[in-house]
């Protein structure tokens, strides 16, 4: 059954905590963004908001968040609570890592996994076919919104799979978007859902397919466009697992 007050819980809740976790990203890294020519203007970057600011804001959103989270069942609440040892961590994964985008897919595909028990208080195998293939798209858009920033980056040394990957980059980005629409799909089939499903799925993995095509990495408002176009990608995606139930 559909649950219109989950869904609307889900939509606030994912405001709310996306937009605290961007904060407490961007308190730990005003320093490494004020070097970097995309993000020096960032309010905490260019000092036009204050460290005490950002940190009462950070702290409004998370209690909302909590107020959200505790209207749901037990094991989602622990799962919430959960994501909290993972958004601590991201930040600081491009400094010891070169996979902070692989970190970040796991951090913010976490909702996959909330989503699932909130209606089911249990786990399935096809959550984890979602949340990975999730986590894989992740992965593919974000190394492409990596490569907006190489040069400062390499300069500055923070890592990321746009760095790893710099010699053979699209390579890379075809195999996580290759992933991602293989596991998905192995979803839908679990649940033997219709044609159309099928159908607006493939049609996903076509715009991805034709979009990496047309990508310049070299060229940084082509990368920004790119990251940008993945809201189809992912409506279509939603329409499709929509469309299985």
């Amino acid at each position: 059954m559909i649950d219109i007050k989950i869904i609307v819980l889900f939509f606030l809740g994912s405001i709310l905590m996306r937009s605290a976790g961007c904060i407490f990203n961007d308190i730990i890294d005003r320093k490494i963004d004020a070097k970097v020519e995309r993000t020096k203007n960032r309010p905490l970057a260019n000092e036009s908001m204050s460290l005490p600011e950002a940190i009462f804001l950070l702290i409004l959103l998370l209690f909302f968040s909590l107020c959200i989270l505790i209207t749901l069942n037990t094991i989602t609440i622990f799962i919430g609570l959960s994501s909290l040892i993972l958004i601590v961590i991201y930040p600081f994964m491009k400094r010891v890592t070169n996979w902070p985008q692989l970190f970040l897919g796991i951090t913010f595909n976490w909702g996959v996994i909330m989503g699932w028990t909130s209606v089911s208080e249990s786990l399935s195998t096809m959550t984890f076919l979602i949340y990975f293939s999730a986590i894989f798209w992740t992965l593919g858009y974000d190394t492409v919104y990596g490569y907006q920033d190489i040069v400062d980056d390499k300069i500055i040394g923070v890592k990321s799979t746009a760095v790893l990957f710099e010699s053979n980059p699209k390579i890379a980005i075809y195999i996580f978007y290759s992933l991602s629409f293989l596991l998905m799909l192995t979803a839908m089939i679990w649940i033997e859902t219709s044609n159309k499903t099928f159908i607006i799925l493939l049609s996903a993995a076509l715009l991805s397919l034709v979009l990496i095509m047309n990508l310049n990495l070299k060229n940084v408002q082509s990368c920004a466009n790119f990251f940008s176009a993945n809201k189809y990608i992912g409506s279509l995606v939603v329409l499709a697992l929509l469309l299985s139930i």
